[in-house]
């Protein structure tokens, strides 16, 4: 069974090689926009996820083999605030320092897809920053790591000395909720896991 990542996040293919999933990408184009925005962040990644999921299935119509395709999008948020990519270095700026000395939550929503079913599901965790000077944050800015990560750090990268703990699912936090997608591949789609030489 082919498996597609309906992402560009080349954290995202990163974990999926750790898992020993092949996988091929395919970039669907999707309005982030909503009439009406959604009441939570877990409903809005969710939805995000499953548009997402839905183009890469429409991009995909005249594939002949079985297949699976993976959809994800992940936010942080900060009590009623979503951060998601930051627009500018200010932007950038800005984030970190809401987040710095707080703890805030990473919603990721996951949508798995075949031709005939879909299982969406959002993983929620929690992330602690020590207190962060200014000079800290504009040194991290001028690194370009934050630029296109939600919530302007990467815990897998510089960003790591910002986290004082974490509660969930670490690579929740880099984007993609792996041990939850594993499950509904296998237990959902009946995906066999092979391991190659």
């Amino acid at each position: 069974m082919k498996v597609y990542l309906a992402s560009a996040s080349p954290r995202r293919r990163e974990i999926l090689n750790l898992a020993g999933i092949k996988h091929s990408v395919i970039i669907p184009e999707v309005s982030e926009e909503f009439d009406v925005a959604p009441d939570t962040p877990a409903q809005t990644v969710e939805i995000l996820s499953e548009r997402k999921a839905k183009a890469a299935l429409e991009l995909l119509k005249d594939e002949k083999d079985d297949f699976l395709v993976i959809a994800a999008d992940t936010v942080v948020a900060l009590g009623d605030n979503i951060f998601g990519k930051p627009r500018g270095t200010e932007d950038a700026f800005n984030t970190v320092r809401s987040l710095s000395g707080e703890r805030h939550e990473v919603y990721t929503g996951v949508t798995v897809a075949s031709r005939s079913k879909t299982v969406s599901f959002v993983e929620q965790s929690s992330v602690y920053f020590r207190d962060l000077s200014d000079e800290e944050i504009e040194k991290y800015i001028k690194t370009g790591e934050p630029m296109d990560k939600a919530g302007a750090y990467g815990i897998q990268g510089k960003g790591c000395v910002f986290v004082k703990r974490i509660e969930g699912d670490y690579f929740n936090i880099v984007g993609l909720p792996i041990y939850r997608v594993y499950c509904v591949m296998t237990n959902d789609f009946s995906y066999n896991l092979i391991y190659s030489e």
